[in-house]
């Protein structure tokens, strides 16, 4: 574990060998709320020989680990607390292209639940500086579609997957992430899976490849 001096916490993984002339695609992991940065890594396990992985760990307390915001309501997160979090992995994804060997025109940000959220968020606020996503069961806060100011995002992919039965996050709100990101112009991948609040074995599976496929255009 490491600490940028963005204070966010997180884990590194990256090519065994790693070739001094060389710029490597970078993938940022978020975690869903009272999880850690450990969380997602073995869904990827593998692609640290293609990319840079910084798994992030959220930087609010919440037991059993740790969350990256709070909310007020169903599907309301607390906006001074997203917001700052946000404006904390922006500045996070711009330190590690000062510090790191990452490609700035292949950065991918994958996260479940909370870290979909944040996901799909930060593909609004930073358009198309982000090559592709995986959204993994989350939604798009209203404040975000309404507020924010929107980038281009005719460049960007998105994995966008939800489960069809998730007590959590209603399935109809995965299907709302694929229509709005469409209406704005992205290329969008939406899958559903007979499960719930949860990446399934073939939701692992389709998004790694969908990642692996994407290095390789």
């Amino acid at each position: 574990m490491i600490a940028l001096k963005s204070s966010l916490t997180y884990s590194l993984l990256k090519p065994e060998q790693v070739d001094p002339d060389k710029s490597y695609p970078a993938l940022f992991l978020m975690h869903g709320m009272g999880s850690n940065e450990q969380d997602l890594l073995p869904l990827v396990a593998g692609l640290e020989e293609k990319f840079f992985i910084f798994s992030i760990r959220g930087p609010l307390v919440q037991p059993p680990g740790f969350a990256f915001f709070t909310i007020e309501g169903f599907g309301k997160p607390h906006r001074h607390v997203f917001d700052e979090t946000v404006g904390m992995i922006s500045n996070f994804i711009d330190d590690v292209l000062a510090e790191y060997p990452v490609d700035p025109n292949q950065l991918y940000l994958a996260g479940f639940s909370q870290g979909a959220i944040l996901s799909m968020s930060l593909a609004i606020k930073l358009g198309n500086r982000i090559k592709g996503i995986a959204a993994l069961s989350g939604y798009i806060p209203g404040f975000v579609k309404e507020e924010y100011e929107k980038n281009p995002v005719e460049e960007l992919s998105l994995f966008i997957s939800h489960g069809e039965f998730d007590q959590i996050l209603p399935y109809q709100w995965g299907v709302e992430n694929d229509e709005y990101f469409r209406s704005l112009g992205a290329k969008v991948a939406f899958h559903s899976y007979p499960a719930g609040h949860t990446v399934s074995l073939k939701n692992q599976q389709d998004f790694t490849q969908w990642l692996i496929n994407k290095l390789e255009k």
